[in-house]
């Protein structure tokens, strides 16, 4: 049961509203559902964004930020729970400790980051949480075709596409990822609720 998701996105609200406008259909939906958000604690960007949504329509947040950027993406202390850690080594892996499952919006380099490991760990059966993709007005298709082309290219096995879980909607995607099976394999972090 996901009662737990970990929005990645971005620390900058990007080129296009859209990017914004589902920062915040993403919280709403999370709301609506009883689930609680944990986010890298910024208040800068669809980050912020995911967090005001999220406690606007009465959700639980949990922020986890590095000390080190705690100036820089204005950590929030409007939260349920802000949690300061020495690295961003630490911030994943809190991050994965405390939710169930995982959206990723659109973002830049660190974001992609946090999207790879948490496939990556998926991947190796470190953890059976879904890892979803939200594609708002197509941002993720380029990467979609790289994945095709290292699975062309012998590069990533084709079973392993299941692992990232699409949509362009958050109420489908949640959807998706409630109905998730991991595949079979060794799970030996199953993290914390």
């Amino acid at each position: 049961m996901i009662n737990s998701i970990c929005v990645f996105c971005g620390a900058s609200a990007g080129a296009q509203p859209e990017y914004v406008q589902m920062a915040e259909a993403t919280a709403a939906e999370l709301a609506r559902r009883g689930m609680r958000l944990v986010y890298g604690g910024g208040t800068v960007g669809l980050m912020g964004t995911v967090a005001r949504s999220m406690k606007a329509h009465g959700g639980h947040v949990t922020g986890i930020i590095p000390r080190s950027l705690q100036s820089q993406e204005a950590a929030s202390q409007a939260l349920d729970e802000l949690l300061v850690v020495e690295s961003m080594a630490g911030r994943k892996i809190m991050m994965f400790e405390r939710s169930d499952g995982f959206i990723t919006l659109p973002g830049g380099f660190g974001t992609l980051d946090e999207l790879f490991e948490a496939i990556t760990f998926g991947q190796l059966g470190i953890h059976a949480k879904p890892v979803g993709l939200l594609n708002v007005n197509g941002f993720f298709d380029p990467l979609l075709a790289w994945i095709n082309h290292a699975i062309d290219e012998g590069f990533v096995r084709t079973h392993h596409r299941g692992l990232v879980l699409i949509d362009t909607d958050p109420a489908a995607l949640l959807d998706k990822m409630a109905a998730y099976e991991a595949p079979q394999g060794l799970v030996v972090w199953k993290g914390k609720k």
